[in-house]
């Protein structure tokens, strides 16, 4: 990897103003919201695949952002656990709109992207000196999908195909890969020399999935719905082994409730369970939204939404305000991707779950609207808002995690705040979403009272105070 590349993080802002200034003069200004998410998107997931997490890292992370908008304010542990999260690589829906106008007027706009974006990537993957195989692996991805978009719109082509082999400057293993947990699991230090592929699509611990949902605060409905569909399945299986019969059944399913309640959190759970007990071959989750799925012409959005199709299979399709499909009457193209959809859960029964997420009064409208829908979901699923002393819960939970200890005198003016917060809820209500802002806000708080400190001890780097919480006139607004 030529050293030029390993660039301060105020030297990369200045390739990422220039870069994406090129892209504006041919898209829009209008999408620098858009586009900042989804390059932040890309680099998480480029980052899953990274030998470890720096706060080298953080720095480019918070270097991602458009003139005129706000600079992000990553903190490492946040953006570990964004990366832990990230997985499939999908093409945004502004990048097929700009790859049709291509088609339209024969530009290469999006070819341009196209390199763009990679050479955006390359600089996010050696942060830290190197390119691994799979980070190299994964631009490449990156730039086929993208390149499928152009191919499937018309556009015409350009210079010849990635190699990842360009790029690779290290054999490090993925972040992921090098979790203490899974180098536990399959042998320590003796494991970290393997780099076979089998690796990669080991089952997941069925034990380990268990515990994390069981660990899950409140939802004990859910919970244990879960349980009794992930027994259900097991003893299928057997009777299946045993050569018995077992009637058909329906694995989709429909999530409703309020955001932040665990939706996404447990059908990633149910992706990894039913992979572990054979009902799927991966396991993965993939999770779209009506913007993942409908394109703005005719015949593209079939094409889109078979793309996200094809990343799911195997494991779990999550679909969040899935009634967005079928808001804008009988000649809007979210009918065309519930038909798609239709299709691939008959195709792909027996390895593709789709679950269907929302509020539920939407939720039921959208069912409704459709008798394909109806038949095809029978599994019902209520998240009920987070209750006061469970949002205190999880707060507790994300201070224990990360090195936080709230005073007696904290931990009840934490009491009195989420109760408040849950007493005055409305439809902005944000369930495990507010607790999350919450404690962000709480961090920086804290941390500027310890700075004013002379010399802080550890128990002062770790302790929480009443004034480090946000009061009650915060809670009421």
């Amino acid at each position: 990897m030529p050293s030029t590349w390993n660039r301060s993080p105020e030297e990369f802002h200045k390739i990422y103003l220039a870069n994406t200034e090129a892209f504006y003069r041919v898209g829009s200004k209008s999408l620098a919201k858009e586009l900042d998410e989804f390059v932040t998107g890309c680099a998480l997931k480029l980052w899953s695949r990274a030998g470890s997490i720096s706060q080298s890292h953080v720095d480019m992370a918070n270097q991602i952002y458009s003139k005129g908008r706000e600079q992000p304010k990553w903190l490492l542990w946040s953006l570990t656990g964004s990366v832990c999260q990230e997985d499939v690589f999908l093409p945004p829906a502004f990048f097929w709109d700009l790859a049709e106008n291509d088609a339209r007027r024969a530009g290469e706009a999006s070819r341009t992207f196209v390199r763009m974006l990679t050479n955006i990537l390359l600089y996010l993957a050696a942060v830290d000196d190197d390119v691994s195989l799979a980070e190299a692996e994964f631009i490449t991805q990156c730039a086929d999908k993208l390149g499928a978009v152009c191919d499937a719109c018309g556009v015409k082509k350009s210079s010849r195909a990635l190699d990842p082999m360009d790029y690779v400057s290290s054999s490090e293993p993925s972040f992921m890969d090098k979790s203490p947990l899974r180098r536990a699991k399959s042998g320590g230090e003796a494991a970290d020399k393997k780099t076979e592929p089998q690796a990669q699509v080991e089952k997941p611990d069925f034990d380990e999935l268990m515990a994390q949902l069981d660990s899950l605060v409140g939802l004990e409905s859910v919970k244990k719905a879960v349980k009794d569909l992930v027994n259900l399945m097991k003893v299928r299986k057997l009777r299946q082994a045993n050569g018995l019969p077992v009637p058909p059944m329906s694995l989709h399913m429909v999530f409703m409730g309020n955001p932040g309640t665990g939706k996404t959190t447990v059908a990633r759970l149910m992706g990894g369970l039913y992979a572990a007990i054979g009902v799927l071959s991966k396991g993965q989750l993939v999770e779209v939204d009506r913007s993942g799925l409908v394109a703005g012409y005719v015949g593209q959005t079939a094409l889109k939404t078979q793309e996200t199709i094809k990343s799911a299979l195997g494991g779990v399709l999550f679909i969040d305000e899935a009634y967005s499909l079928s808001s804008g009457g009988e000649n809007d193209f979210g009918r065309e991707a519930v038909e798609t959809i239709l299709k691939a859960m008959e195709d792909h029964r027996d390895d593709l779950i789709v679950i269907v997420a929302g509020y539920d009064k939407p939720m039921e409208k959208f069912l409704s609207s459709n008798p394909g829908l109806e038949s095809r979901f029978n599994k019902y699923f209520h998240f009920p808002d987070y209750r006061g002393e469970e949002l205190l819960a999880i707060f507790k939970g994300q201070c224990e995690k990360n090195g936080y200890v709230l005073t007696g005198e904290a931990e009840q003016a934490a009491k009195d705040m989420f109760d408040a917060l849950y007493e005055k809820r409305d439809e902005n209500f944000g369930n495990g979403r507010d607790v999350r802002n919450c404690f962000e806000d709480m961090i920086v708080r804290q941390s500027n009272r310890v700075a004013a400190m002379e010399n802080p001890g550890r128990e002062e780097l770790m302790a929480v105070l009443p004034e480090d919480l946000e009061d009650g006139e915060t809670v009421e607004s």
